[in-house]
C-alpha cells in the first residue's frame, strides 16, 4: 500500500497448513511478491493474524529488515473499517464479522481497545445461558455452521422442508429456502437472528457505540436477518437512549478489510499509536 493505504500490489495464494514452516514461508513469498522493485523505501509491514494472540509480546519478525507489526485478523478488519470504510466519521464503533464463527473490533473514543494483553473485542466468545446447565459461545448460537447445523436437527426431528431434498446443504441454502417460504429454513434463521439481537444488546450496554459495522457471509441473508435481529435489539435494550444516533451497517471494504487493517496496524503501533492522527493523514 502506499502512504493513503491504496493498495498498489497484492498477492494472494492458498493456506497450506501442513505445518507453521509451511506457512511462514508462505507469508514471506507473498511480501517478496509485493515488495517494491524501485528501490521505495518501506515503512513497515503489519500482519493480521486469527485471534487470540498477543500484539505486546508476539514475535517480531526482523528478517525483512523493517518493523513487523502483528495483530488480531478481526481487530486489523475493524481498523480498516474504521478509518477507510463503513466506520469513517465515528469515534466509538464496533465492527463484527459473521461468518464460520464471530470475530470483531471495538473502537472506544477514536482508539482500538486492546486489553491488557491485546485480548479485547472478542465478542464470539461471550457467554450465552440457553439455560442455567447449557451456556454456550456466542459464535456457536448465531454462526453458518450453526445456522445450518439447527436446521439439519430439525429436520432430524421429522419437520418437513424442502432442504431435505438438498444434500450437504449449508446457511446459503438455508437463506435460498426462507427466501422461497420455507417454514423450517425461516424459523431456523429467526431463531439466529434473535441470539444475534441479543449479543448486539450486551454490547451496546458495554460500549455504546456510535455504530456497529457487520460483516461476514451470514450478513448476506439480509432482511431474514436483520428484521429479526433489531426486533430483539428493540425488546432486549434496557433503555431507548442507547438506540439514538446508533446505526448497523454493512462492511464496506469486503475481503480487503483486514489487509487494509493490517497496514493501519503498521502504521499506528498495532492500533495503539493516535488514529486521529491517521485518519487526518489519509483525509478520513
Amino acid at each position: 500500500m502506499d502512504e493513503r493505504l491504496n493498495i498498489v500490489r497484492r498477492d494472494a495464494r492458498p493456506t497450506d497448513a501442513r505445518n507453521a514452516q509451511t506457512v511462514v514461508d508462505a507469508i514471506l513469498e507473498s511480501v517478496r511478491a509485493v515488495w517494491p522493485d524501485d528501490g521505495t523505501p518501506v515503512a513497515g509491514v503489519g500482519l493480521g493474524a486469527p485471534g487470540p494472540l498477543d500484539p505486546f509480546t508476539g514475535v517480531i519478525l526482523t528478517a525483512l529488515g523493517v518493523p513487523v507489526t502483528v495483530g488480531n485478523d478481526a481487530n486489523a478488519a475493524g481498523l480498516g473499517e474504521y478509518l477507510c470504510g463503513a466506520g469513517r466519521g465515528t469515534r466509538n464503533m464496533i465492527y463484527m464479522t459473521v461468518s464460520t464463527g464471530v470475530g470483531g473490533g471495538i473502537i472506544v473514543d477514536g482508539k482500538l481497545l486492546a486489553g491488557a494483553h491485546g485480548l479485547a473485542g472478542e465478542p464470539g466468545v461471550m457467554l450465552m445461558a440457553v439455560s442455567p446447565e447449557d451456556v454456550r459461545l456466542f459464535e456457536t448460537l448465531v454462526s453458518g455452521p450453526h445456522i445450518a447445523r439447527m436446521a439439519r436437527e430439525a429436520l432430524a426431528s421429522g419437520a418437513g422442508s424442502r432442504l431435505g431434498e438438498v444434500e450437504g446443504f449449508d446457511t446459503r441454502d438455508v437463506g435460498a429456502a426462507a427466501l422461497a417460504g420455507d417454514a423450517l429454513a425461516l424459523d431456523v434463521i429467526g431463531r439466529a437472528a434473535t441470539v444475534l439481537g441479543v449479543g448486539i444488546v450486551n454490547l451496546l450496554h458495554l460500549f455504546n457505540p456510535e455504530r456497529l459495522v457487520m460483516g461476514g457471509g451470514v450478513t448476506k441473508l439480509g432482511a431474514l436477518l436483520f428484521d429479526p435481529m433489531w426486533a430483539a435489539i428493540r425488546q432486549h435494550v434496557s433503555t431507548p437512549a442507547y438506540l439514538e444516533g446508533f446505526d448497523i451497517v454493512p462492511a464496506a471494504l469486503g475481503g480487503d478489510a483486514g489487509l487494509i487493517g493490517a497496514g493501519i496496524l503498521a502504521l499506528s503501533d498495532g492500533g495503539r499509536g493516535d488514529l486521529s492522527g491517521l485518519a487526518a493523514r489519509l483525509g478520513a
